[in-house]
């Protein structure tokens, strides 16, 4: 506890320094988005039972299976499988992936298609 409020090490110590473990504060902006694209992972989840209550299917074989036996299941892998990504996402926001991506904008990506996701859901339930 004191050690999130009170954190040392803001930066890396060394400019090359970019190991997770160099840091142990992360800026908040990482928190809201995390929290967005969980709530964005939920209300997918919710969209996503409506509209096979409705007649629709589940696109993603590895969720279909979840979908058709307790929907209390497959919300709660669903949104558990996001948060975990999202918290070693945010964990790794200072690195960069493929050489020279920096792993925040991956948030931010997940974040858009999310958003999008639930665009086309909401469209989908319009057109039912």
């Amino acid at each position: 506890m004191y050690g999130s409020f009170n954190p040392r090490r803001r930066t890396p110590r060394r400019v090359d320094e970019s190991t997770l473990i160099g840091v142990d504060w992360h800026h908040p902006q990482w928190l809201a988005i995390a929290i967005l694209i969980v709530v964005l992972s939920s209300a997918d989840a919710l969209l996503t039972l409506m509209l096979v209550e409705a007649g629709a299917y589940e696109a993603n074989p590895l969720m279909a299976p979840l979908v058709l036996g307790s929907g209390l299941a497959f919300a709660g892998v669903k949104i558990g499988l996001t948060a975990a990504g999202v918290i070693a996402l945010t964990q790794l926001a200072r690195l960069r992936a493929f050489g020279n991506i920096p792993v925040g904008v991956l948030l931010y990506m997940v974040l858009a298609v999310y958003g999008v996701l639930i665009a086309y859901e909401f469209g989908l339930l319009r057109a039912l």
